[in-house]
């Protein structure tokens, strides 16, 4: 199912995409209002561009390239680094709760956006063009890591013996375009 866009706002060549959430963040709309994201949920059954980013992320993390076609790939180049960022910390978590601290506190963490030094992918996102565009674009982004997050730790850790999974730890290694949305040595 292709990802459903949020209206047509499309900010700063990333896809606002519609995503089930269990979070919910308040953004700046263009007449200036706070609004609360979960106002354009997807209903629990429906896949979403999370749902599609774990999905695919073992096939996807062996490209060195990765063909652009339009905004909602970009945004999930962005969350299939986000989870190789994920993965690094879950193997090194001995039971999922510890795994789900580790996702909420690396999802809050203060993090680069386009435009700023240490983003790893400037060269393929525009800069925020105001402080608007800056503020909805690390929202949006921070909700998109925290449940990625939540979602990946469902995935990861096996329920029988509440460890992570070999199956998924084993790609913590590979770098998907050869980039990490950490800096180097981390």
């Amino acid at each position: 199912m292709p990802p459903v866009l949020w209206g047509k706002f499309i900010v700063i060549m990333v896809s606002i995409l519609r995503m089930r959430k269990r979070r919910f963040n308040n953004v700046i709309t263009n007449n200036n209002k706070k609004k609360s994201l979960s106002t354009y949920c997807l209903p629990a059954k429906d896949t979403d561009i999370v749902d599609e980013a774990i999905y695919y992320f073992k096939a996807n993390v062996f490209f060195k390239n990765y063909e652009i076609k339009n905004e909602a790939d970009r945004t999930l180049i962005y969350i299939t680094l986000y989870i190789s960022e994920c993965l690094k910390k879950l193997q090194k978590c001995n039971s999922k709760s510890q795994g789900e601290k580790e996702m909420y506190t690396l999802g809050i963490t203060n993090f680069p956006i386009p435009g700023e030094p240490g983003f790893p992918l400037n060269a393929i996102y525009a800069k925020p063009a105001n402080k608007q565009e800056d503020e909805v674009m690390r929202a949006y982004l921070q909700q998109l890591r925290q449940e990625t997050g939540l979602r990946l730790c469902e995935k990861v850790f096996d329920p029988q013996n509440d460890k992570p999974s070999k199956w998924w730890t084993c790609f913590v290694k590979r770098q998907f375009m050869n980039k990490s949305l950490s800096g180097p040595g981390q």
